[in-house]
């Protein structure tokens, strides 16, 4: 009767609690009708009650600035991503004005990047069209993320993979740009590992042209024009020793430095149009110029879920096919450049802003690093600061887009290779080999297959690196083992000093038993105590093994014992067999546990031939 009542106890002890779900979506519908919901799902209902005056010039300041930086930016992206101009334009200003409904960060500004850009530049080569829709399904998909909660999934990129991710993606936007800061006499057509490339597509910065982008400017070094490379070198060195002005103490005149900084794009391009528009004879431009820019706003329409390439129409279907794994990287990328704060509600945000941009002809956005840190020097106070940027971008669509014809190719180039010096983190790559070597091995993969294959599959060779140290790691947790001799009886002590999983449960059983079988005769083990740190936990996989581990065990006579297990552990063995309650034993001595199963010592007999016996006492 006591027995039955013991087992009564130990049920519901080790009774693994169900979720209720009907609890569950009750509490989270009452949740959702709040006032406290409705200002996190819009964070604008939070921050306008309480926005005054003082706040209107700070981030019309900033948003001015910001909106200084993002058109020079936006034009020099969508070279990068081998667009027309106007594309870059396009995507620069929905973001601004979605944000500051959706966003929590008063400094995040959301627009094209550089990195972005480059990723969808394979797949334009047909139709800017595919740019749009992949800006579209990214919104949808990041979006879903969000509203899943799912941004957790980011946690599994390391800072390794994401630092040498960084830095190969600038050394190739950078380098695509070489071919821009000088460019070539004709656009030249050239053959490289069985590839036919031109000067025009080296230009683009494609991640898998890194080799060939180099091999381009070396073997046409002598065809290079003068003018565009002397505009382009002046203009990489002005813009470099304009970022350091801002840090300079200069008194009364603080203020006029740091914006003269931080408005340093703005100008660059302002003095290559004045210097291309007046040396300009007759029709004929002293500087390669980025084009006509078609003027006016982008017409609000519905994502284009088909497209027309040379006379073909391609469906929604073979558009998505081509954009491939794309659609699952850039979303990625998205999310790990915009820096997230509140990472639920700001995928949303940037989720939004996607689809949105969608609508107008966007190519991906995400949060900018260089522009948000621009918002932030400049003082901004609320997300409304986005507004004027956004308006800033529509002006300059309207109204400025004649002039921008003349906007030289090698200023653009080195506004984007004067970002890219600065995207690389120097210091953060000497942390990593300064605080544990084996972390660079990661990083390494990523840089090297991000510049010789491409950034998609270098992102996933980075995560497979990292996944290969987590899943030795788990296969090999710290056990230690060690020999006792209490009361005359041998015992081993087996303690795990992390959690068990499937992959590590044959390789606890493997030592245990070598352990055991390896000692010497008329030493044999007894007893092993297998114990486990409090906070530990096993799968289904452990638990079959350890009673496996048993049986094996039996057979050279020795006893297993789960020592003071905690109750989430020892519930996963209990409730696999019946059996797995003998093996579970609490006390505060070994020898409490010894007395408890009546262990005995062997003692030494003879036979008649004089040889050793071993008996239980």
């Amino acid at each position: 009767m006591k027995n039955m009542e013991d087992l009564e106890v130990a049920d519901k002890i080790y009774d693994e609690n169900g979720v209720n779900i009907c609890e569950k979506i009750t509490r989270y519908s009452q949740k959702c009708c709040t006032v406290n919901t409705m200002k996190n799902a819009f964070p604008v209902l939070a921050w306008l009650p309480k926005y005054n005056s003082k706040f209107l010039m700070s981030d019309f300041v900033a948003g001015l600035t910001v909106g200084l930086t993002a058109i020079p930016q936006a034009i020099a992206y969508a070279t990068v991503a081998g667009l027309l101009p106007q594309y870059g334009l396009y995507s620069a200003f929905m973001g601004c004005f979605v944000y500051i409904i959706f966003g929590t960060c008063k400094d995040i500004t959301v627009g094209p990047t550089a990195i972005t850009a480059l990723m969808v530049q394979s797949h334009v080569s047909g139709s800017p069209d595919y740019a749009v829709l992949c800006c579209f399904l990214s919104g949808c998909i990041i979006l879903c993320l969000g509203l899943l909660n799912l941004g957790v999934l980011v946690r599994f990129i390391s800072i390794p993979v994401t630092t040498g991710f960084t830095m190969a993606a600038a050394i190739t936007i950078a380098s695509g740009q070489i071919n821009n800061l000088f460019v070539s006499e004709h656009n030249i057509t050239f053959s490289f590992q069985n590839y036919n490339f031109t000067t025009e597509d080296i230009c683009k910065g494609t991640s898998n042209e890194f080799i060939a982008s180099w091999y381009n400017f070396f073997t046409h070094f002598n065809e290079i024009r003068t003018n565009d490379a002397a505009l382009g070198i002046t203009t990489l060195i002005i813009l470099l020793m304009m970022r350091k002005v801002k840090d300079l103490k200069c008194g009364r005149y603080k203020m006029f430095t740091k914006y003269i900084s931080l408005s340093r794009n703005a100008l660059a391009v302002l003095a290559g149009i004045l210097l291309c528009y007046l040396l300009r004879n007759d029709d004929r431009l002293p500087f390669k110029v980025s084009g006509e820019i078609s003027p006016g706003l982008p017409p609000f329409d519905w994502p284009p879920f088909s497209t027309a390439v040379n006379g073909t129409i391609i469906p929604f279907k073979t558009m998505v096919s081509h954009l491939g794994a794309s659609l699952i990287s850039i979303p990625l990328i998205s999310i790990l450049e915009s820096r997230l704060v509140d990472a639920t509600q700001e995928m949303i945000a940037l989720g939004v802003s996607n689809i949105m941009g969608g609508f107008v002809s966007s190519m991906p956005i995400t949060g900018s690093f260089t522009r948000t840190a621009i918002n932030n020097s400049s003082g901004v106070k609320t997300p409304l600061g986005g507004a004027v940027t956004g308006t800033l971008v529509l002006m300059a669509l309207a109204f400025l887009t004649k002039t921008f014809y003349y906007i030289p190719k090698a200023t653009l180039a080195a506004i984007i290779i004067g970002a890219m010096i600065f995207m690389v983190e120097y210091d953060r790559v000497a942390e990593i080999w300064r605080s544990k070597k084996i972390d660079f091995f990661p990083f390494l993969v990523t840089v090297l297959v991000c510049l010789f294959w491409s950034l998609e599959y270098g992102i996933v060779g980075g995560i497979l690196a990292n996944m290969t140290f987590i899943l030795y790691k788990s296969a090999r947790p710290i056990i230690i083992i060690s020999k006792e001799e209490i009361n005359c009886v041998q015992i081993g002590i087996v303690e795990v000093m992390e959690t068990l999983c499937y992959s590590s449960a044959e390789y606890l059983k493997y030592q245990i038993l070598h352990f055991t079988s390896s000692q010497a005769e008329g030493n044999e083990i007894r007893l092993i105590i297998l114990k486990i740190q409090d906070n530990s936990s096993i799968d289904s996989s452990v638990a079959l093994n350890i009673l496996s581990l048993e049986k094996d065990l039996s057979m050279l006579e020795c006893r297993l014992i789960c020592w003071n297990w905690n109750v989430c552990a020892a519930g996963v063995i209990y409730r696999l067999h019946t059996k797995g309650n003998q093996l579970l034993k609490y006390g505060k001595s070994y020898m409490e546990l010894i007395n408890d199963l009546k262990l005995s010592p062997p003692f030494i007999t003879f036979d008649i031939e004089g040889s050793l016996k071993l008996e239980e006492i």
